[in-house]
């Protein structure tokens, strides 16, 4: 059913239609009436053409900023590509290390100490000049195969390589070290190119296989030992190079608790330096070196390093350049039986005592057997120039004064009948060293040697017996009896002295001090003698005799006597060590009364070098007390005002 909105529209519809298509329809028109007022209009009298816009850009700004960056990119690697073109066919001054080519042609393979030849090869394949060119090769100056140690560096002036020209160079290097070894050769080019100051390098490595050493090491040595015995080291070198060597040195290198006995030839340089001189080709030279081995453990092992090569110029005591080096490793086994020998309570190889002081020995003996010893004896061989034979005692023992031999066996210690497994023990004895200086003269390196030996018999089965033994030795090296003497003078001496005795407050009393040293049996090296002087003591200066090296510090107050060496002797067989300098003193009032400090306490020391020990001597201070001149009356002494 219609609705009343639907017959409105209908009807308006049809009110339409009934006036569109009526006969009297122009009468519908509207007519509309007006006065027309004239507007005038400029017209071209052609066509304007219309301004062209950039089409490019209106698209590029209507562009997304993605498309923006694409464009970009595109345009970029178009450049890139045209000046790479440029470069490569145009022929630009680009250089790179990657169209250097070095090529070294040359034995892998050389005798250590010979020369070998190396022909260098260096093509530039660049499209531009290397400028300023330097060929560096750089080797091992030893037997270390190191370049970051000290190393021998050969530089070679190229000049010039065109682009795509080849430039050649011969050298030669030589190469040390133990056969079948590997040195590097470093093989460097340094060059410029046009327009730059800028220094660039083209490397390149190369190995040499060492096929012999110019210098073999062979060493005849035991690979085990038991602990204090005797090592020696048998070592041969000989020159394999067909060219001769000189200045060559042997230098060992000892583990800790190697004690050096002796050697032969004897060293040139402490206990481990030999120089073998000039070698000509297949020459040999031989040495022996001798010691022992404290404080090991067992099974512990000690490595040992020996070295030859030519002599350092800076160092007489080392080796510049290493030819070859070998090393050598013991293994110390405990032994079945053992004995130690303590000298004064103490476990060492060598030992320094002075000629006042009696010496004990203990020998401590061990069974590391699981099984029994029979008929064990103990012998300590005692020797030496120092060694007074008419003091010796020993306790549960027997000296034969024919051959300097003490003797414990089981006549003397019943015990050493039959020493059970793991069963320990001591024995002892008392020596005295003889006087350095005595109506027989002035004793030369005065020393105590004492060899012990252990042995005994162990059963086995049947009526078979094991025999055992252990040895060491020890040496005693007597130190040289240094004494030192200070004095005041006055009266007398060196130096006319002035100024008052008794001494006056506030005036100055100048005095000569005298130092004196002597000494008996061995050389004291590196001696030296100081004293500080007090608040009111000047140095005056003059010294006796002029030649001596007295040195005074103003700022501490310090005179020091460089002396040198003390020869032996002096002061007993030769005439003594002295020197004297002369000092002022001025009191105060505050010293009225009182006997004043002249001189503080003097400092002598040194090194005795024989007994391997320092030498240390303090004196007492000196004061107006002057007791050591002649002329001084007692009771003058104190200050007076």
């Amino acid at each position: 059913m219609e609705t009343e909105e639907e017959k409105e529209k209908l009807h308006r519809v049809e009110d339409m239609k009934s006036r569109l298509f009526s006969k009297s329809y122009s009468s519908l028109r509207i007519k509309h009436s007006g006065i027309l007022h004239k507007k005038e209009y400029d017209v071209a009298d052609t066509w304007k053409e219309e301004k062209e816009e950039n089409i490019a850009e209106k698209i590029f700004m209507k562009t997304s900023i993605f498309k923006k960056f694409f464009i970009f990119s595109i345009c970029f690697f178009v450049l890139a590509i045209i000046f790479a073109l440029y470069n490569f066919i145009g022929g630009g001054n680009t250089v790179s290390n990657d169209n250097i080519d070095i090529v070294i042609l040359g034995n892998t393979f050389t005798a250590g100490g010979e020369d070998l030849p190396l022909q260098i090869e260096i093509t530039n394949k660049n499209n531009a000049a290397l400028e300023l060119a330097d060929l560096v090769v750089e080797y091992p100056k030893g037997s270390l195969a190191d370049l970051s140690q000290d190393s021998n560096k050969l530089r070679d002036s190229l000049g010039t390589i065109p682009a795509g020209q080849v430039k050649s160079d011969n050298l030669k290097v030589v190469l040390f070290g133990e056969q079948g070894s590997i040195r590097p050769i470093k093989v460097s080019l340094e060059y410029r190119v046009e327009g730059s100051n800028a220094i660039f390098v083209k490397e390149k490595d190369y190995s040499v296989s060492i096929s012999s050493a110019p210098i073999d090491l062979s060493i005849n040595a035991p690979d085990t030992v038991t602990p204090n015995q005797d090592i020696t080291f048998n070592i041969k070198a000989t020159l394999n190079s067909t060219k001769s060597a000189t200045s060559l040195l042997f230098k060992a290198d000892y583990p800790p608790g190697f004690m050096f006995k002796s050697s032969k030839p004897a060293p040139t340089i402490n206990n481990n330096v030999w120089d073998l001189g000039d070698l000509s080709p297949g020459a040999e030279s031989n040495i022996s070196i001798t010691g022992n081995i404290v404080g090991a453990q067992d099974g512990e092992q000690k490595t040992f390093h020996f070295f030859t090569g030519s002599k350092d110029e800076n160092d007489k005591a080392n080796i510049g350049v290493i030819f070859n080096s070998l090393g050598h490793t013991v293994l110390i086994n405990k032994p079945f039986i053992q004995a130690r020998l303590l000298v004064n309570s103490v476990y060492q190889n060598e030992y320094a005592s002075d000629s006042k002081t009696n010496i004990s020995g203990q020998i401590q003996w061990t069974n590391n057997l699981d099984t029994k010893i029979n008929d064990m004896v103990i012998t300590a061989k005692i020797y030496g120039n120092a060694l007074d034979r008419q003091k010796i005692s020993v306790s549960q023992g027997n000296f034969d004064s024919i051959n300097n031999v003490i003797v414990w066996d089981k006549n003397s210690n019943h015990d050493f009948a039959e020493v059970n497994p793991g069963n320990s023990g001591t024995v002892n004895f008392m020596i005295y060293p003889l006087p350095l200086f005595s109506s027989n003269g002035l004793l030369v390196d005065p020393s105590i040697k004492i060899d012990i030996s252990i042995s005994g018999k162990q059963p086995l089965q049947g009526n078979i017996i094991n025999s055992l033994t252990d040895s060491e030795s020890k040496i005693i090296k007597i130190m040289s009896d240094v004494s030192a003497s200070v004095k005041a003078l006055h009266f007398t001496g060196a130096f006319a002295n002035t100024g008052d005795i008794p001494l006056k407050a506030e005036k100055e009393t100048t005095y000569t001090i005298v130092w004196s040293l002597s000494n008996t049996a061995n050389i004291i090296s590196n001696a030296k003698m100081s004293a500080t002087l007090p608040a009111f003591v000047r140095f005056v200066g003059p010294v006796d005799p002029a030649s001596e090296d007295v040195k005074y510090d103003e700022t501490t107050k310090q005179v020091t006597w460089n002396i040198g060496a003390i020869p032996k002797g002096a002061g007993i067989s030769g005439n003594s060590k002295d020197v004297s300098f002369q000092i002022g003193f001025t009191p105060s009032l505050s010293q009225v009364g009182q006997i004043p400090v002249l001189v503080n306490d003097a400092i002598l020391t040194g090194h005795d070098d024989f007994a391997n020990v320092d030498v240390h001597i303090n004196k007492s201070a000196l004061n107006s007390m002057i007791i050591s001149d002649p002329s001084f009356v007692h009771g003058s002494e104190r200050v007076i005002q």
